[in-house]
């Protein structure tokens, strides 16, 4: 029987079950450069076709799927995807097979029974009795389910350790389909929920106990504070994203670099809310011509975003947490304070709208209390450049950690 290209591509996208890029189906042919064609071929026919398919292209992918129209009325026989914690549960018994659930249960815990009975149903487990426990193992439907060439144990073992040796922990969460677990800090929560991120487990990585650096070890990223990967790398291998949240800008940033593992649609729309916000704080100090003078370079930044006149002799803005990294009581004799990780609130956005609310109100009560410093007699000399000399006082990053 001839099998051609086209039947296989076909076949790819069917057994697929997702989008699959141009280079993967160019693998399975052997006419690679027509590969794109056929494809738009199959689209065409998919599309003029009287039936509940059809092949689409999104985002430079293709995926069959069903038709929008019939979505509903098939959707009670459609399998059901394996939550992460499931698969994760399965991922250890297929390398540790054949596994005492008793022993599976001491290392994954009470959850396992029940991801246990929903392996068993779906056919990609067999249980037998074994003493007083059971003995689990993985059956064929597990070789399909995953597209493997054999159900022996053995030949599913070596296939894991393939996966780990060569692309580690990621490669074998893509190949199981279980979303990268997210590690993040309390004071970064709110942007799990902003951009749509589901799977995250807040941990704190700063202080962290032995029972807080065994938790920490179940992710897969650690979304933390700059100036704090080095120190977290001495216990943690995975990915380290570093980010910062004191501006606008920085927040833009920060949104960037977390958008793969959002919703798309709500990164975009954090984007735009983030965006406009700034244009409005920008907006309202406008005009604004009292002098100010930054305790540390994190305030520094925020002045310099909002493009406020620095002076050696202006308003002292410092952050409100008293005494940094370095013992030095920066809060001392400030005539405006910003909130920082401490007496900040929770969400975000908020949090640095709660920064730039303070310095506007405390530049407004100073000049109603008559003490403006907008002609500062002549005492900036032109040196300070916007950096305040240096007087920041080796006060770091890290003390705005959240």
């Amino acid at each position: 029987m001839f099998i051609g290209d086209r039947e296989i591509i076909e076949a790819a996208l069917f057994a697929a079950g997702g989008p699959v890029d141009l280079a993967t189906l160019k693998e399975l042919v052997s006419k690679k450069k027509k590969t794109r064609a056929i494809v738009l071929s199959l689209i065409q026919e998919y599309h003029k076709r009287q039936s509940g398919l059809d092949i689409l292209e999104v985002e430079g992918k293709y995926v069959m799927q069903v038709k929008p129209e019939y979505a509903d009325q098939v959707r009670s026989v459609a399998p059901k995807e394996l939550p992460s914690p499931v698969l994760r549960t399965l991922s250890m018994i297929a390398y540790h097979q054949p596994l005492l659930q008793s022993d599976l249960v001491e290392k994954r815990g009470n959850a396992t029974y029940d991801h246990v009975k929903e392996l068993e149903a779906r056919g990609l487990i067999s249980r037998s009795p074994e003493g007083r426990s059971r003995i689990l193992t993985t059956t064929q439907g597990f070789a399909e389910y995953f597209g493997l060439k054999s159900s022996d144990p053995e030949y599913v073992k070596q296939k894991i350790i393939e996966l780990v040796s060569e692309q580690g922990q990621t490669g074998l969460d893509k190949w199981l389909g279980v979303k990268p677990t997210v590690g993040v800090t309390m004071g970064y929560l709110s942007l799990m929920f902003l951009l749509g991120i589901d799977n995250f487990k807040v941990v704190d990585p700063y202080k962290p106990t032995e029972k807080d650096i065994q938790r920490i070890k179940d992710v897969s990223k650690l979304v933390i504070s700059k100036g704090y990967g080095e120190k977290v790398a001495e216990y943690f291998n995975g990915e380290i994203i570093e980010v910062q949240a004191v501006t606008f800008d920085d927040l833009l940033g920060t949104i960037e670099k977390l958008s793969p593992l959002g919703n798309k649609d709500k990164v975009k729309a954090a984007v735009e809310k983030v965006s406009e916000l700034k244009e409005q704080y920008l907006s309202k100090t406008i005009g604004i011509t009292t002098r100010v003078k930054p305790a540390t370079d994190m305030v520094a930044r925020l002045i310099t975003d909002m493009k406020l006149n620095v002076s050696a002799g202006g308003l002292l803005v410092a952050p409100d947490y008293g005494l940094s990294s370095e013992g030095v009581d920066v809060s001392s004799g400030a005539d405006i304070l910003v909130p920082s990780h401490q007496n900040a609130v929770d969400d975000i956005v908020k949090r640095v709208c709660q920064r730039y609310d303070a310095i506007i109100n405390g530049i407004t009560n100073g000049i109603d209390n008559g003490t403006d410093n907008g002609i500062d007699n002549g005492t900036d000399n032109g040196t300070d450049n916007g950096t305040d000399n240096g007087t920041d006082n080796g006060i770091a990053e890290k003390d705005f950690k959240v």
